[in-house]
């Protein structure tokens, strides 16, 4: 490093190519706005006239070069002493312009050592788990693992992503949940304690170490650009990723031309098993790793819930359910269709226990009060859809509030019902469907979780 500050301010020719490792490591893969890189500009500009990275406009021909999309916002700048436009689509991730610098790494490939005996997990997997493994490591193609809710698919993925890195393969486990990276940090870090993994969601540090193993939502894929070998794609059926193509996008951008995606859910779209059962690259998982039945839903009629809530009072089936909860000191998740439904019940659950708390998406504090949770140092919280996946909580107890309301569709429901018995040593749990009259979502939900269990397991 010395040798490169002395040839910034010399005419002494370097003998050999000399690039600053760090940014190599940093910029391999990832595409960055120059301002916000962690570097000194003089070394960006040797960087560059060495041709070791490459600077591109962050807008080009009215679209954003970082998220492709046309959503651009015209504006006079000072900079450029004109009409400037950013992006609107990644304006979260740092504003992309027409005067911005986006930077990526074109040098040499920075090449990784991963130990011979990289995964420290000593699990086991049951035959059926090994089955799916073998189907998804035998060929190099694009995959569907179908597990029902609790089948041990994080387990699974372990030797999935050992195989990979043994073959100097990098690795993103891309999901679009914060709180699913969040669950998942911890048990791949230990199951890799070898190897620097990173974890990036929204407001995340971004380490200048490079790791050959990532797990990031989906949003975050859209700073990276042909950076990954292998993508598993976790909770594939869940909002917003099935519905924004841009963050589709964003993980096709973040895949090598010769990468694969191996794609990871408990309900899959019909559209999507014939498509993978078509290419014979699909897996189905119908048990759960313990071998016990999916809990079934039971349907309970909650009529004027909302009159209550208003005349600040719970409606007593509701208010039963809790207080036997805590009661029986079984931790449990409340969902409730609307956060101000939530938040205007949430003080009068406080009246039955102070540290019962509302959490949502742009809740600051859900983080902590889902640790505290999972610590068992509250009794329960109230919800909405965004703790319907990645959450595993022992003797976890489940109820849908307005479990007929169009947001809680059959996909959101078998996920919710899913929380339920997902520990060996709590293989059941209640899951309570609170309605003002039976939905077809609801029947459809509570007949395809009596299906699975009816499914025959296969080896």
């Amino acid at each position: 490093m010395r040798k490169l500050r002395r040839c910034l301010h010399t005419k002494t020719p370097l003998k050999i190519p000399l690039y600053d490792l760090k940014i190599q490591q940093f910029l391999q893969g990832r595409i960055w706005i120059e301002e916000e890189l962690p570097f000194l500009q003089d070394i960006i500009r040797y960087h560059n006239t060495q041709r070791w990275i490459i600077k591109t406009p962050g807008i080009q021909q009215k679209q954003c070069m970082r998220c492709h999309s046309k959503r651009l916002h015209e504006f006079w700048c000072k900079q450029c002493k004109g009409h400037c436009a950013y992006c609107l689509n990644c304006l979260k991730m740092g504003r992309v312009s027409n005067c911005t610098n986006l930077i990526r790494w074109c040098g040499p490939t920075y090449k990784n050592y991963i130990a011979e005996l990289c995964m420290t997990w000593t699990g086991t997997l049951t035959d059926s788990q090994q089955r799916v493994v073998k189907e998804c490591t035998v060929h190099e193609k694009d995959h569907l693992i179908h597990a029902v809710t609790g089948a041990g698919k994080t387990e699974m993925l372990f030797p999935i992503i050992e195989d990979a890195l043994k073959k100097g393969k990098r690795v993103c486990i891309a999901t679009p949940r914060t709180d699913v990276v969040l669950e998942l940090m911890p048990r791949i870090q230990q199951a890799f304690l070898t190897i620097p993994v990173q974890a990036f969601y929204g407001g995340s540090d971004f380490s200048l170490m490079y790791s050959p193993l990532i797990i990031a939502t989906t949003h975050q894929l859209l700073r990276f650009q042909q950076a990954f070998d292998l993508i598993l794609v976790d909770e594939a059926d869940a909002f917003p990723y099935t519905y924004d193509e841009a963050l589709q996008f964003a993980v096709k951008k973040a895949l090598k031309d010769t990468g694969r995606t191996i794609l990871v859910t408990a309900t899959p779209t019909k559209n999507e098993r014939q498509k993978y059962e078509k290419q014979q690259t699909y897996s189905f998982l119908s048990r759960r790793f313990h071998g016990f039945d999916l809990p079934i839903p039971r349907f309970v009629a909650l009529f004027s819930y909302k009159k209550s809530f208003r005349k600040n009072h719970i409606p007593k089936r509701l208010s039963d359910w809790v207080e036997s909860c805590i009661t029986k000191q079984q931790p449990f998740l409340l969902f409730f269709p609307t956060i101000e439904l939530m938040e205007r019940a949430e003080p009068l659950f406080q009246q039955l226990h102070e540290n019962l708390h509302a959490v949502h998406a742009s809740d600051d504090y859900r983080k902590e009060r889902v640790q505290a949770l999972r610590k068992g140092d509250v009794p329960g919280l109230l919800t909405t859809t965004i703790l319907e996946r990645g959450i595993t909580i022992a003797n976890l107890q489940v109820a849908v509030l307005g479990a007929d309301e169009t947001i809680f569709n059959a996909s959101a429901l078998i996920q919710i019902s899913g929380r339920a018995g997902r520990s060996k040593e709590y293989p059941t749990g209640d899951v309570c469907f609170f309605h003002t009259g039976i939905t077809r979502q609801m029947d459809l939900a509570r007949n395809e979780i009596i299906r699975l269990n009816r499914e025959e397991v296969r080896v």
